[in-house]
């Protein structure tokens, strides 16, 4: 294949090198861990399991995966070297799945699994969608003995409806967004919350952490071991981390962040600086930030990333370089409708906004509320007295902590009450029931 690749059958990734953005090689792929799923729905994809010298297994994040090419994995950003340690909730592709005995739905017939692909959605994951099959009883070079079919077409794979662990309980959770599984969680025993937090995958449990409330956050961060508990800390938005650590005795702490990458552990140093209530405190290090040669089209690319929030995608940060924070000299903020506005090849250097003053770090709580108010604004940006851009503060962020204490806890929440989510909790709260008798 040339170019990126959008089905990638894992078979044919096994070995395959990884590059770090730098061209570098990191090792190599030795399998691929999902996430199954009941009703034949199709597995996400978690990461890659990717052995590194001296025969190390760590673990990869598709999220950190930016192309599959032929002989080549490219990643963006730096890879965690910490030893792989399966979960029971996933599912090794290679290790797990190939050779396993299942059956064609339609007709009957017994089959013998060879290989299986992922497929790179438009939404950015990356599922198992395909399946190679052999049939039982013939010989593998038997012309047309081998046939891809759909994943759904195959019985035997995913997870069974009635089962009661943890893989079927984040099976039935897995279409829940963050903040609503938050609250299926808040409902749960302390037992099970635990282990619903111990079979998440690192990313999922990030999100989740974010939207409980800070006393349930402590709770769950310590039933996870430390370097598992620094993984998830990564995983989080630089504040909602800081704020979380904020809750931690020092040592406690320093010692996480002494787990954390540097690079980090050093924005949430940053952010632990500042008092909670002050806009150093509440701001996000990683909005989009783009150099003064930046185009519009290359602005609008950044903000459809769906892992920003629409507070965050709506400004763009113009900054001279470098672009990490704390930035070079601010120079404005480029909003998303007159980025639609604009033709493509325009540089957002010429249409930045440098009327509204951006805020210092030390400025309140509810001047900050003023602020957003008084110029009709869902983020604003932050700067040093040096006008370096540290960062920017965001509307809802700003609600969090204007909200009373325990809000998160009130019965008149949609989402977590629904009764969807209602039959998911019974059902998890059954199962703790029945493993305890």
């Amino acid at each position: 294949m040339s170019g990126p690749a959008t089905r990638v059958f894992v078979a044919r990734l096994a070995g395959v090198v990884v590059f770090d953005p730098n061209g570098d090689q990191v090792g190599r792929v030795r399998d691929v861990i999902v996430v199954l799923r009941t009703g034949n729905q199709q597995p996400r994809v978690l990461g890659l399991m990717v052995e590194v010298p001296p025969r190390r297994a760590i673990f990869l994040p598709i999220t950190r995966v930016t192309g599959i090419e032929a002989g080549a994995v490219m990643t963006t950003g730096t890879v965690s070297l910490r030893r792989f340690a399966k979960r029971d909730a996933e599912t090794l592709v290679l290790g797990d799945l190939l050779d396993r005995k299942a059956t064609l739905i339609e007709t009957g017939e017994k089959v013998t699994v060879t290989d299986v692909a992922m497929e790179h959605t438009r939404t950015r994951d990356w599922l198992l969608t395909k399946v190679a099959v052999r049939a039982d009883g013939r010989r593998v070079r038997r012309r047309g003995a081998i046939r891809v079919v759909d994943w759904d077409a195959v019985d035997g794979l995913s997870l069974l409806e009635h089962a009661q662990g943890a893989a079927n309980l984040l099976a039935a959770f897995d279409q829940l967004r963050p903040a609503d599984l938050a609250g299926v969680m808040h409902d749960l025993s302390v037992k099970r919350r635990a282990e619903v937090a111990a079979a998440l995958d690192d990313e999922r449990l990030a999100d989740v952490l974010e939207e409980l409330s800070e006393d349930e956050q402590v709770e769950i961060l310590g039933t996870l071991a430390g370097e598992r508990a620094a993984d998830v800390l990564e995983m989080m938005g630089p504040d909602d981390a800081a704020d979380l650590l904020a809750e931690l005795p020092e040592a406690e702490k320093e010692r996480l962040l002494g787990l954390m990458l540097p690079e980090e552990a050093d924005p949430i140093r940053r952010l632990l600086d500042y008092s909670w209530n002050t806009a150093g405190g509440l701001m996000t290090t990683e909005p989009v930030i783009l150099d003064p040669t930046a185009t519009v089209a290359e602005a609008l690319a950044h903000v459809r990333n769906p892992d920003l929030s629409p507070a965050t995608a709506s400004q763009v940060y113009v900054v001279r370089p470098p672009t990490d924070t704390p930035t070079g000299r601010y120079l404005g903020v480029a909003h998303l409708q007159r980025l639609l506005r604009e033709p493509p090849a325009t540089l957002v250097s010429a249409i930045i906004d440098t009327d509204i003053a951006p805020l210092r770090p030390d400025v309140s709580l509810a001047a900050i509320t003023s602020h957003l108010a008084t110029y009709n604004l869902v983020a604003a940006p932050v700067v040093d007295d040096q006008d370096r851009l540290l960062g920017a503060v965001t509307v809802d962020d700003v609600l969090d902590h204007l909200l009373p204490d325990g809000w998160r806890d009130t019965d008149d929440q949609e989402g977590a009450a629904d009764v969807a989510n209602d039959a998911a909790i019974d059902s998890a709260n059954e199962g703790a029931a029945d493993g305890a008798t």
